[in-house]
């Protein structure tokens, strides 16, 4: 091993069927170090901590830690977890409804928690120790999502942990809670402990990490010194694009010129909501394609569904051609024309045991209301005009829609919310895990919309597809709006450069 090294991951591989999910990954982690781990999604980062902590076996590779001369055996976590590997994951895997004491205990020896009291003072050591505002009898479930992840932190570092994970830990957290969050990862480093810091957050990034490991589709695109590798030069390696290899992107996209295309139809101040986004200004006008961009996890999702009312707004105002509308929950904005097809169709938006034409008509059904069901003529008018129009793929409109492919379920979504003639369709990911076909037609179908005075908002996280679709861009990151393009503007030199917050070096 090198010197200081506390880790060695060499030349691991995972295959899972038809996918090479890590091809030859190589990560080095030093002692009283913090390293992040960045890559978009699908890179391989969640793959690899899983390798690690034993919740997948590795195909090929070696595992070396400090003070062992060969290379480690991790099957199972109980494994990682002898080894001095622990891991604290984005969401709270203690028991709430036992007390921060028995939370740091659990699984110990019977022995060793039959003394209450000794317990307790132990665990308050801990706690004062590592500057952690709890006390060790008070309830879990009493703590902010902050503090019980430092409980989770306190408990891996009692049980000697000499590798600490933190996976997506501050995706939760308030500023505030962050900078406690960031205190105590830095004792923990002063302490030797080595510490993997999973986020998409740049700027979190930059003001605690020593390194940053960018894995790439499964790859090792390399490891690097924080002072080394600007944002800019950060952002375009996770994407895959160098600066002056940018080729020119599609054709001219179709642009709507009536005298009316100024109006804003749809206009949101200081908007914020329980997502943790900061307040942003918004507007789209009519027959206009805009979009949210950013990395994943800049905020691109959580801004459109605060514009939806599928998360709670907790500050700022939406206009509607002027006029003040209050938006609580989505069939307010339904009913104020607003369409919303969610980024995870098989969670938000499909229901699968359903039939394709139930899903189609489900939308306009919930603004009907349904204590007034359509007849089943009606229905069935319904899908078969939407069936026909988008060209969707089924044996019939009795079909289970989970029976579909991919990209057939996508349409019916798209038909669902048409049917409802919105005045503005919000796309999150449309496109993702479909064929190219369906892609195209999909991206043709969102340009003639607009073409007809449609206001569409287009999310991807393919910046080409964005590109070639939209007109502006509101660039996010780390959940807030850092910039807008347009023009001349549009380009992916200047997405990842706003998005690296203007660093050019």
């Amino acid at each position: 091993m090198k010197d200081n090294s506390i880790l060695e991951m060499k030349n691991i591989n995972k295959r899972f069927p038809g996918v090479k999910a890590l091809q030859d990954v190589n990560f080095t982690l030093c002692k009283g170090e913090i390293h992040a781990l960045m890559g978009e999604n699908g890179a391989g980062k969640s793959t690899l901590i899983k390798v690690l902590t034993g919740v997948y076996e590795k195909d090929e590779g070696q595992i070396y830690l400090e003070g062992i001369d060969k290379p480690v055996s991790i099957k199972i976590p109980q494994d990682a977890q002898k080894l001095g590997i622990s891991t604290v994951y984005q969401e709270i895997t203690l028991c709430p409804n036992l007390t921060v004491a028995e939370n740091i205990w659990i699984g110990r020896e019977v022995g060793a928690i039959r003394n209450w009291k000794k317990m307790n003072e132990k665990v308050d050591e801990i706690l004062k120790t590592l500057d952690i505002p709890a006390k060790s009898t008070q309830q879990l479930s009493s703590c902010s999502i902050a503090i019980q992840q430092m409980v989770a932190i306190a408990r891996a570092v009692d049980m000697d942990c000499k590798v600490l994970i933190l996976d997506e830990p501050t995706s939760s957290l308030d500023d505030q809670e962050v900078k406690k969050l960031f205190q105590l990862m830095n004792d923990l480093k002063k302490r030797g402990v080595g510490i993997v810091f999973v986020t998409h957050f740049l700027d979190q990034v930059y003001e605690v990490c020593d390194k940053i490991t960018v894995l790439r589709d499964g790859k090792l695109v390399g490891e690097y010194e924080i002072k080394d590798l600007s944002r800019m030069d950060l952002v375009s390696k996770m994407l895959g694009k160098e600066f002056q290899d940018i080729t020119n992107i599609g054709e001219t996209k179709t642009v709507y010129h009536e005298k009316d295309s100024t109006l804003r139809v749809f206009e949101a101040n200081k908007l914020e909501s329980n997502s943790g986004i900061k307040p942003f200004d918004f507007y789209i006008n009519k027959g206009e394609i805009n979009g949210f961009t950013g990395l994943l996890g800049s905020g691109r999702s959580e801004s459109v569904r605060a514009i939806f009312g599928a998360d709670k707004i907790t500050g700022g105002s939406i206009l509607k051609n002027g006029s003040k509308i209050k938006i609580s929950n989505p069939i307010d904005a339904m009913k104020n024309g607003i369409a919303y097809i969610p980024e995870d169709r098989k969670v938000d938006g499909i229901i699968g045991d359903l039939s394709v034409r139930e899903n189609i008509i489900l939308a306009l059904q919930v603004l009907n209301g349904f204590f007034r069901p359509f007849s089943k003529a009606k229905a069935n008018q319904f899908a078969s005009e939407y069936i026909k129009l988008l060209e969707i793929k089924t044996a019939s409109a009795d079909t289970p829609i989970k029976s579909l492919s991919g990209g057939n379920q996508q349409k019916v979504i798209l038909a669902r919310w048409l049917l409802t003639h919105p005045e503005y369709l919000i796309l999150d990911e449309p496109t993702r895990g479909i064929d190219i076909g369906t892609k195209v037609e999909i991206q043709k179908l969102v340009l003639k919309l607009a073409s007809e005075g449609m206001c569409v908002t287009f999310i991807s996280s393919e910046t080409d597809e964005m590109l070639r679709t939209c007109s502006r861009l509101i660039v996010m990151r780390d959940r807030k709006v850092v910039g807008e393009l347009s023009g001349d503007e549009l380009s992916a030199n200047m997405i990842m450069s706003t998005i690296a917050g203007g660093d050019k070096n």
